[in-house]
């Protein structure tokens, strides 16, 4: 049984709270016709006693779920009695790890016993009760909870009051996860990348021309010291994005204009879902596409021509990937041209304006705020994609500009670093989080001028 059911069950008693709230709430007005005795509406009655019987369950089975992992483990490792003392942590992490495989019924790292077999079998009892334990707990504390929260309802009582302060706090909570996650991912990034630039220096890792990181895995092992210059995967990330925005930037914004501007309602109707289908088709059917009809004539059409095209190119992966942001600049784009007010419109007009000066000279203008941030959208999910990369540029760390060469991109190279043997505390592996810090400093700078330029001309046009 997962959390998903716990939560299932929490949230069906709060639907019935609700009922029965908004329900004990009519039934306070003595005449029966009205709400005008209510301080509150019945809806905020129900409310209250959905968030009784709510709240109080969440908040233990957050707390169960964080509390689970380690009192399964302390359980199942006191089965076993003093056979854990004197380990160290990492043979008594691989002791638990043991008695888990074997109560999953998948392989260990040694012959089972007869301790750990009886400290498996009672790990898989553990791991079958606690959560109808949780189930159970749960669905009494939110009973409890609906029972508590009607008996408190009265004609005078405050219920909007109390619901709004509740819903004020929850939004504040979830703001404050939001920002608090933030925060971890940036500290977990920063924490590694330090690491990182204590085995290599920054200057190199920023300004090397040559990156190939490969190491040995042991001192007794012949191999590569490795190179850690990450110019020609910056460069490569520039070029491929320099590219699909040269396609989807043209394409997307004048369709956003001839439909939002010129196109009849029935051919906005058919058109613009057609165009926001490229935006559900997944990344690896592109990747496809890409690797096996993109790159064939582009390649043959090189040939014809003289061009020293390679089978995977950046001038492939841009294109294809140019191709699937387009929904991104053509919808959100539609989307503010549509919202700029009519009276600016008929103001051009009234002034001897044609339609097309007025597109140019007020319409644009009033929604390049908008625009904007759909084309940073796009720039961002541009630096961000891995598959059409993989499979249309390649992974080899060329420095160059010729969009007919096989190129890499940072995202590329984070999948790569990360797969493999090697340990985790290595160059190669602690590469990965020093790319994904230079990629998040560089969607922050993007952030910023977005911001810039958007509070600049929402001035002008307010």
């Amino acid at each position: 049984m997962s959390a998903f059911v716990v939560t299932a069950v929490i949230l069906g008693l709060a639907a019935l709270g609700y009922h029965l709230g908004r329900g004990r709430a009519r039934g306070l007005v003595s005449n029966g016709s009205g709400t005008a005795r209510l301080h509150s509406l019945p809806g905020y009655h129900g409310g209250y006693v959905a968030l009784w019987c709510a709240l109080p369950a969440f908040g233990l089975l957050a707390l169960w779920l964080a509390l689970e992992p380690a009192a399964l483990r302390y359980q199942t490792l006191s089965t076993l009695g003093d056979q854990v003392d004197g380990l160290a942590p990492e043979r008594v992490e691989l002791l638990y790890n043991d008695i888990r495989n074997l109560a999953a019924g998948t392989a260990t790292s040694r012959a089972p016993d007869a301790g750990l077999k009886a400290a498996a079998d009672s790990h898989a009892r553990l791991e079958a009760l606690l959560p109808w334990a949780l189930l159970v707990v749960a669905s009494l504390l939110a009973v409890a909870g609906l029972l508590y929260g009607r008996r408190r309802l009265t004609p005078a009582f405050r219920a909007r009051n109390a619901v709004e302060r509740s819903l004020r706090w929850i939004l504040i909570a979830s703001s404050t996860i939001a920002v608090l996650t933030t925060i971890g991912i940036v500290l977990s990034l920063l924490f590694e990348a330090l690491r990182f630039f204590d085995k290599v220096p920054l200057a190199e890792f920023l300004f090397g021309l040559e990156w190939s990181p490969q190491t040995a895995l042991r001192a007794d092992q012949v191999g590569s010291s490795g190179s850690f210059g990450a110019v020609p995967i910056f460069a490569g990330t520039a070029l491929i994005s320099l590219i699909a925005m040269l396609v989807a930037v043209p394409v997307g914004l004048f369709s956003a204009i001839y439909l939002a501007e010129y196109a009849k309602r029935r051919v906005r109707d058919v058109v613009k879902p057609v165009l926001e289908i490229l935006a559900g088709i997944p990344t690896v059917v592109y990747g496809f596409f890409a690797a096996l009809t993109v790159a064939p004539q582009v390649r043959g059409f090189g040939e014809a021509v003289g061009l020293d095209v390679s089978s995977e190119s950046a001038l492939v992966a841009g294109v294809v990937m140019g191709i699937m942001i387009i929904p991104f600049v053509s919808s959100l784009s539609d989307d503010v041209i549509t919202a700029v007010p009519r009276s600016l419109r008929e103001g051009s007009y009234g002034l001897g304006a044609t339609q097309s000066e007025t597109i140019r000279q007020v319409v644009l203008p009033a929604a390049l705020p908008g625009i904007v941030g759909s084309i940073l959208l796009a720039v961002s999910r541009a630096i961000g994609e891995t598959m059409i990369v993989v499979m249309a540029a390649g992974l080899a760390a060329n420095l160059t500009a010729n969009p007919f060469q096989a190129v890499t991109t940072v995202t590329v190279q984070i999948v790569t670093l990360l797969i493999g043997d090697q340990e985790f505390d290595s160059p190669k592996t602690l590469a990965a989080f020093a790319l994904g810090l230079v990629l998040f400093a560089i969607t922050l700078v993007l952030n910023i001028v977005a911001l810039v330029i958007v509070r600049k001309y929402r001035e002008e046009y307010d």
